[in-house]
């Protein structure tokens, strides 16, 4: 946040990775922290809250530092549908969420808080949003190598 709110150019600048972003970034750690706020309990909730308040203060003062409005993302990055897998990931994992209306609508809510904000950025510095579910078939960063790919293999 102070750096780019000291140094806005930095904003613009891009990762070697075209699937990385310093605003896919801030938005799944606000991801995270609102999932962790609607389905947990304990000592991980406050972590959560206090993230949450930090990460979203970010994304409010990187707009404006941009001058760029809140916009909703559309389509909506988390539709019913997906929120059932999403669901399902979790339970997969070991973490089970809060189910029910109120669960969602305490989800949807926060949502609400930074969606626009971080959306509003994306467009303006033209990243994407990260899904909140993982492409079909998709490997992390880490699973692979462009030395691993045959045609790139020097004979032996």
């Amino acid at each position: 946040l102070e750096s780019h709110l000291s140094y806005p150019v930095l904003g613009y600048f891009r990762s070697q990775h075209e699937n990385q972003s310093w605003v896919a970034g801030l938005t799944m750690i606000l991801d995270a922290c609102a999932l962790i706020q609607t389905g947990s309990s304990g000592p991980l909730v406050r972590q959560a809250q206090l993230t949450f308040a930090m990460a979203r203060h970010a994304a409010v003062d990187l707009s404006q530092i941009y001058g760029t409005s809140p916009v909703p993302p559309n389509p909506p990055r988390l539709d019913p549908a997906d929120m059932q897998l999403l669901r399902a990931y979790l339970d997969e994992g070991g973490l089970a969420m809060c189910d029910g209306p109120l669960a969602e609508t305490k989800l949807n809510n926060l949502r609400e808080l930074y969606e626009p904000y971080v959306n509003a950025l994306a467009h303006h510095v033209l990243m994407q949003l990260p899904s909140w579910l993982p492409p079909s078939g998709s490997r992390d960063a880490w699973e692979t190598t462009t030395w691993e790919h045959p045609a790139n293999r020097l004979p032996d």
